[in-house]
């Protein structure tokens, strides 16, 4: 009892000090971004040393890509105690003492592994995933379904962050009995779902921002591996590439999670003046647990399966305008880097 209540008032004091800073749908902060932090897949229950390095570059804004926690459970009671566990760490703390944070869920924290639309509790843990992230009462989020939102930085240049949901909708995948891959096609299959399709093809029309950050969950680009990735759901897939295509969004950039490692994915969408990338972040406290060969056609540089998280670093004023995208370590250790340029307008 005496632990329990130790607990509660740390976390009582800890949530008192942290600045107000999460924002309704469609809110736009007026400060420019210059830095962006992201990953995904933490053990609540192990040590995370990880935000020491991700503190150390002092980002604007952390962006949580899913499996937050572990939860994996219907007692909706054990889901909020293992967020609990994992906002009372020191570690975690200090970045919440410094940045804002925002993000989205995956399967994991969802509540049920690799699970869709058929979640019996995902209302309920909507609610708890949102009360972890601050989110205010009068979001929009706390009386729709789903946690897709947008945001809008900064003044002078803007950048839009697009949060997509890839479960509250998702349809169902089937087990197959192909040695590699874990689900069959679903040549049909949905993973946004009609109203949430509607609203994001909303955001990338008013697509006056200069950047447009769009995170989604699971791999975008990535169709060789076989495990959960947009490409279970190809009609899904060129939906989202079709979307692209006729909106044209200013400088779009995809990042992802849910692999326990990272890598770049790269293609070419017609329509878009430069390639489309899909950067995956993914393993702040674990990755494989051995390393195996894994296709992936559209990938640039190499697979790193190591503890990573993502960051972004916006040059806006350099003779040659780009996005620094890097994958570091534990130690703030350098694994990759790739520039992406930017098409600004004057």
């Amino acid at each position: 009892m005496r632990r329990n209540l130790t607990y509660a008032i740390f976390l009582a004091i800890a949530v008192s000090c942290k600045p107000d800073v999460q924002t309704s749908q469609e809110e736009t902060k007026s400060s420019e971004i210059s830095t962006i932090a992201f990953g995904s897949c933490a053990y609540e229950y192990e040590r995370q040393p990880i935000w020491d390095a991700v503190v150390s570059h002092n980002p604007d804004l952390w962006v949580w890509l899913g499996d937050i926690v572990y939860g994996d459970t219907h007692d909706m009671d054990v889901l909020r105690a293992k967020y609990n566990q994992l906002k009372s760490k020191p570690e975690y703390q200090q970045l919440l003492q410094s940045t804002e944070v925002t993000g989205i869920w995956d399967d994991h924290d969802y509540g049920i592994n690799d699970g869709g639309k058929h979640f019996s509790k995902k209302q309920e843990s909507q609610q708890i995933l949102l009360d972890f992230l601050e989110v205010a009462q009068t979001d929009e989020r706390r009386s729709r379904e789903g946690v897709y939102t947008s945001i809008i930085y900064g003044d002078t240049r803007k950048v839009k962050l697009i949060l997509l949901d890839p479960r509250y909708f998702r349809d169902t995948l089937q087990a197959s009995a192909v040695e590699g891959e874990r689900y069959m096609i679903n040549e049909e299959g949905d993973v946004l779902g009609q109203e949430q399709w509607q609203w994001f093809e909303k955001e990338l029309i008013e697509n006056e921002a200069d950047v447009h950050i769009i995170a989604i969950g699971y791999q975008l680009i990535a169709e060789e591996q076989g495990f959960e990735k947009w490409g279970n759901f190809p009609k899904a897939r060129q939906r989202f590439f079709d979307l692209l295509s006729q909106t044209k969004p200013n400088n779009p950039l995809v990042i992802s999670g849910d692999r326990h490692i990272a890598e770049f994915s790269k293609i070419d969408i017609p329509g878009l003046p430069q390639p489309l990338y899909d950067f995956t972040s993914s393993g702040l406290t674990h990755t494989w647990s051995q390393m195996w060969e894994e296709s992936n056609r559209y990938r640039e540089g190499e697979l790193i399966v190591k503890l990573n998280f993502g960051l972004l670093q916006f040059n806006w004023d350099a003779p040659e305008p780009n996005i620094t995208m890097q994958v570091r370590g534990v130690g703030d250790t350098l694994y990759a880097e790739v520039k992406m340029p930017l098409l600004l307008n004057p």
